[in-house]
């Protein structure tokens, strides 16, 4: 699945990747210097991802972009699950 990840306010797009067969990402979207304290927005486009593994989804989709707001702290660790199916989502923050 295609995600995003975007500064909350400016909705600048500070990177994107796409989910391995596992659901996750490779490599931690920030890391380093780039990790920092402030608000952001996950992007995930789930409607495309059903699509192409052959959902038949309505037009327009029931759930199309899933935007996850949240807040970090340089200090702490983030892991941010995003279950979810055509139909529906949950999310934590995860350990």
């Amino acid at each position: 699945m295609r995600v995003r990840l975007l500064r909350a306010g400016s909705r600048e797009v500070l990177r994107e990747s796409i989910t391995n067969a596992d659901g996750r990402c490779d490599t931690p979207l920030l890391e380093g210097a780039s990790f920092q304290s402030g608000q952001y927005i996950l992007a995930f486009e789930a409607a495309a991802y059903f699509r192409q593994r052959g959902a038949n989804l309505p037009d327009p989709p029931f759930l199309d972009v899933v935007e996850l707001h949240f807040g970090i702290s340089a200090e702490s660790h983030y892991h941010v699950p995003l279950l979810v199916s055509p139909w529906a989502y949950s999310t934590y923050r995860g350990s």
